[in-house]
């Protein structure tokens, strides 16, 4: 159910000022709510009150006005925290409504499976964790607004993410989402059945549209947060001189998006992976900067985009990328990093966390996103040991 911050019937605040005498007789003032605070409490001709009565007056005013300010500071805090009161298990809101809040963390599922694996729920899981403030979103392409209602019961890591106050899953509606931007003439035309990488492409494409209209940042969901991304504008970069698109954050509106949609469409080739993702972003950012290598940690910028280090979100290179599930005789720090890429793309052989094994990633899912790892690792791992007739 909608709560709101404050709530209070007309009677309560009831700012009454009850009728005075002409001939001057003394009037009774009661607090009039914002009116009390701008109205001189006597007229000029009035006559002298007590010095008790002119202290009772004065501590009356200043009742009122720390109420009122009070009231007023809780509903600034409302916009910015309203989505906190709003499951997505229990109000039917639009992907709009949402996005509109502002400042939402992205997530796409462009597959049409309906069970988020575990790492998906722990990128998710993390960044709502991170992000307290922000909307968390999970668009998914198998999903319909049919399937939506009974998501809860149907599947563990939909009751697990559903619970969380400031996480969302929608329907990824790409036709919906392409409106006003390049990419629905060039989605209007290709066909999905025929296209070698359309998981892949899909997703570009949608990433870019999202961030274009509403703003916010979009991660990949082999993302696990760690702790907030101070900038507003990046891009983030997989090595020198090249950057990603697996994490990306922008304002709505933003005429860099604008020119990578257009450049999507004007060099679309689907059968290059990438060619629409990482080498896109690489090659518009390089029309407006000289790119050079980094030294040590420090961040680039140019034309107001930050391109942020390696170290920020892939301080495991892709060729490394089994070392997230390897025991370390001692685990990185990863002081440097906003959050960690674990190349799920990489992971062919489906790796994945197992409770007990000790490795780098099971650290991770016990620090970063915790109800993920006992809910959906550590149950599973009971599971598997009960007997049959226990289960």
């Amino acid at each position: 159910m909608l709560q709101t911050v404050w709530v209070s019937s007309p009677g309560s605040w009831a700012l009454q000022e009850p009728g005075h005498h002409r001939q001057g007789k003394k009037r009774s003032w009661k607090c009039r709510f914002v009116r009390t605070i701008i109205q001189h409490p006597c007229r000029r001709h009035a006559p002298k009150r007590s010095r008790k009565a002119r202290m009772l007056r004065k501590i009356q005013i200043c009742l009122c006005f720390f109420f009122v300010s009070g009231i007023l500071y809780e509903i600034s805090l409302l916009s910015s925290c309203v989505f906190s009161y709003l499951p997505v298990a229990q109000h039917y809101l639009t992907p709009e409504q949402v996005l509109n809040l502002g400042k939402s963390i992205i997530f796409l599922e462009t597959t049409e499976r309906l069970e988020p694996p575990p790492l998906v729920s722990c990128s998710v899981e993390s960044a709502a964790r991170i992000y307290r403030d922000r909307p968390i979103i999970l668009f998914m392409r198998g999903l319909t607004n049919e399937t939506a209602l009974d998501l809860n019961t149907s599947y563990a890591a939909f009751s697990l993410l559903s619970s969380m106050k400031n996480v969302f899953i929608f329907p990824l509606q790409m036709e919906s989402v392409f409106q006003e931007t390049p990419l629905l003439q060039w989605y209007n035309q290709v066909v999905p059945e025929q296209e070698k990488n359309w998981v892949h492409v899909s997703s570009d494409a949608s990433r870019l549209a999202l961030i274009w209209k509403y703003g916010g940042i979009y991660m990949d969901t082999d993302v696990i947060s760690i702790r907030p991304i101070p900038q507003e504008s990046f891009l983030a970069a997989q090595k020198s001189r090249f950057s990603s698109n697996g994490i990306f954050g922008f304002p709505a509106r933003h005429k860099f998006i604008w020119d990578c949609m257009e450049n999507f469409v004007l060099k679309y080739n689907g059968n290059i992976w990438g060619n629409q993702g990482p080498f896109l972003m690489t090659r518009m950012l390089k029309t407006l900067c000289n790119l050079t290598d980094f030294q040590g940690t420090e961040d680039h910028s140019c034309q107001n985009i930050s391109f942020l280090n390696p170290q920020r979100f892939y301080p495991i290179p892709y060729p490394a990328w089994s070392r997230y599930y390897q025991v370390w005789d001692k685990s990185p720090s990863f002081n440097h990093s906003y959050a960690l890429h674990l190349w799920n793309f990489m992971n062919r052989n489906r790796k994945v966390v197992v409770a007990g094994s000790n490795t780098l990633a099971e650290k991770l899912y016990k620090t970063y996103c915790p109800t993920t790892y006992e809910d959906l690792i550590q149950n599973a791992k009971h599971r598997d040991l009960a007997s049959p007739e226990d289960t």
